[in-house]
């Protein structure tokens, strides 16, 4: 299928990949900064993020705030790293947590190479996170790793 754009002169031509994505990110961004946007489930958790971070070629980690009927307070990018790589810090995530008064999280991040198996580190920073949160009676329900168009939910996998 072929997608135009129109330039400023109102011209028609055939819509550049990079535009099509940008404008698929600029949507799920909008839909994602919509307050009150229901996570049900793995499935509908998993499809949003491949558009926002299935693409770069660096690591970032993000947090869905959740209230407790996992209606979307806010989603964040919190942490952007390399190629190889993203610190995160449970600290800020705690931080946030309770200044947007959510009942529940999701994680969110994406390995730029291509492999979205969760590693050793992946679990361990999942564990620090869900202990973390436990402290202060908020539910971590899923982490899921982007690679590409592929998703993995350590949920589903039986990891959290």
């Amino acid at each position: 299928m072929k997608l135009f754009v129109s330039d400023s002169q109102g011209n028609y031509a055939p819509a550049s990949d990079k535009i099509v994505i940008e404008a698929a990110r600029h949507a799920v961004e909008k839909k994602l900064s919509r307050r009150g946007l229901t996570f049900s489930g793995p499935q509908s958790t998993k499809q949003y993020v491949p558009v926002l971070l299935g693409g770069l070629d660096y690591e970032v980690f993000c947090v869905a705030y959740l209230d407790n009927r996992h209606r979307l307070i806010e989603f964040q990018q919190l942490f952007r790293g390399t190629i190889a790589g993203c610190s995160v810090h449970p600290r800020e995530i705690i931080k946030e947590t309770i200044r947007l008064e959510a009942a529940a999280i999701i994680l969110f991040h994406n390995h730029p190479s291509g492999d979205p198996t969760p590693s050793h580190a992946d679990e361990l920073i999942t564990n620090r996170i869900k202990e973390a949160l436990a402290m202060i009676d908020v539910r971590l329900l899923d982490h899921c790793i982007v690679a590409g168009a592929s998703v993995k939910s350590m949920g589903e996998m039986g990891l959290i």
